[in-house]
């Protein structure tokens, strides 16, 4: 259902009183850990039921002021024994960034970004979901819900609202118009973190469909990156009523894999003999990213909370675990300024700070690993794009099992695991190219069929 709060002007709401706020927030005092607290305002309301919530962000200055505290306070580490990032992210480099982060950044201007788009709070399974709602002016866009993963927010897809929305302004046509939803996982961003264990992907795809109805669309389109590409594909293994299909950007070693190089990648055997010289050369990055590049995944999937500790503490500490991966992953590897922009980049740190979701966030890797493989076929559409910098690069015959209506295999010559925020504009390209794969396969009925949000 939607209330008189959506979309209209933002209520005051005592359960979103933590950190971020609506327009009017209640008294605030900071804790220790680098959390914000939120007292009620008077006369708050609860949320209830499915009520849609405006929201803004409004973070308070004393959260801001505890940051430049902290950084101006770093302890640093020695600079090691190597001057590669064998051994992770090199001393001069953090230091440079933090001496931005200090003294040259502004978080308002990010605020400002998110506060630029319709953003929300609605409550599902327990837990508020915030995401951002853009409609599209063509009366025939197709809905699309949207994820981003980890070490990411929100943040790395906002380059895309415009391409997608709004395509006859970038290059597209009206028939490549999509309205988007992009919710924050929960425990990421401004989406609150559970109180209960169980929030692995096959829960928020369901909580993402419960979403997309909740907002009027019983048709619609999912596409994910990282986490994304993995919720992704659970609501197309779970075969949402309504789903039409999916467009990934990442793909899941461990349902494509064939079996023969499953195993040789699991006991460290030699290559089947019969691979190609494609399918020898994923094999050996597969093999090199689990031996060296696969500790972040181990730590998170065992014990979050314990590597928590530090994260809510220093935010060297937490900008340097995220900017780890970011320089792991980009294109430009090593570079992650060079792909997606040093203010960017802080962008999403000091969102991850000021939301305190270094531990949070770190805890569907838990999830998934207590839910156990998930290796069904996907029977809905798939389209799936390969970036070149993307960790895992498989040939598109290892998808067909996995995808069988794979209707959409392409390849592009740049870009890397953070695709929408290191190229937006090649990124909507592939999105529309996808979909408009999936209407043609399907035909001109179901397919695009939108309904007007009640």
């Amino acid at each position: 259902m939607l209330t008189d709060d959506y979309p209209g002007q933002a209520p005051d709401h005592a359960r979103r009183r933590l950190l971020l706020g609506s327009a009017a927030t209640g008294a605030l005092a900071l804790i220790p850990g680098g959390g914000t607290f939120a007292a009620p305002a008077q006369g708050g309301r609860e949320a209830s039921g499915d009520s849609i919530r405006s929201f803004r962000a409004n973070i308070p200055q004393a959260a801001l002021d505890d940051l430049k505290r902290r950084l101006a306070a770093t302890r640093w580490p020695d600079a090691g024994p190597v001057s590669d990032r064998s051994q992770g992210v090199q001393l001069d480099r953090m230091q440079l960034l933090t001496r931005h982060w200090a003294s040259g950044y502004d978080w308002r201007k990010a605020e400002a970004r998110l506060n630029a788009y319709p953003q929300f709070m609605t409550r599902i399974d327990g837990v508020d979901i915030h995401f951002i709602h853009v409609r599209s002016r063509h009366a025939n866009a197709q809905p699309l819900v949207m994820t981003h993963g980890w070490p990411g927010s929100v943040f790395e897809l906002l380059g895309v609202i415009g391409p997608l929305t709004d395509p006859t302004a970038h290059g597209g046509t009206a028939d490549d118009a999509f309205h988007l939803v992009l919710p924050s996982i929960p425990g990421f961003g401004f989406s609150q973190k559970p109180s209960d264990a169980g929030w692995n992907p096959d829960r928020i795809a369901r909580a993402w469909d419960t979403l997309m109805k909740r907002l009027g669309y019983t048709h619609y389109v999912s596409q994910g990156g990282d986490w994304g590409a993995i919720i992704s594909d659970a609501m197309g293994r779970l075969a949402l009523d309504g789903l039409l299909g999916i467009h990934v950007n990442r793909i899941e070693r461990g349902t494509t894999l064939p079996a023969p190089i499953a195993m040789a990648l699991k006991t460290g055997g030699p290559a089947p003999a019969n691979l190609t010289a494609e399918e020898k050369q994923v094999l050996d990055e597969a093999r090199d990213f689990l031996n060296k590049g696969f500790g972040y995944a181990a730590i998170m999937q065992t014990r979050p909370q314990t590597m928590g500790y530090g994260l809510a503490d220093s935010p060297v500490g937490l900008a340097a675990w995220i900017y780890d991966k970011q320089a792991d992953w980009v294109f430009t590897r090593g570079d992650p300024e060079r792909a997606i922009g040093r203010d960017a980049l802080l962008d999403n740190i000091t969102f991850y700070w000021l939301t305190n979701t270094g531990a949070s966030s770190g805890r569907i890797y838990w999830e998934a690993g207590a839910a156990g493989p998930k290796t069904a076929p996907i029977t809905v559409p798939v389209g799936v794009t390969i970036f070149p910098g993307e960790v895992y690069r498989p040939p598109r015959q290892w998808l067909e099992q996995t995808y069988p209506k794979l209707v959409y295999y392409h390849r592009v010559e740049k870009g890397g695991h953070f695709a929408a925020w290191e190229e937006p504009a090649l990124f909507s390209q592939e999105v529309r190219a996808a979909f408009r794969a999936m209407r043609t396969a399907q035909g001109a009925g179901a397919a695009s069929e939108v309904l007007t949000p009640r």
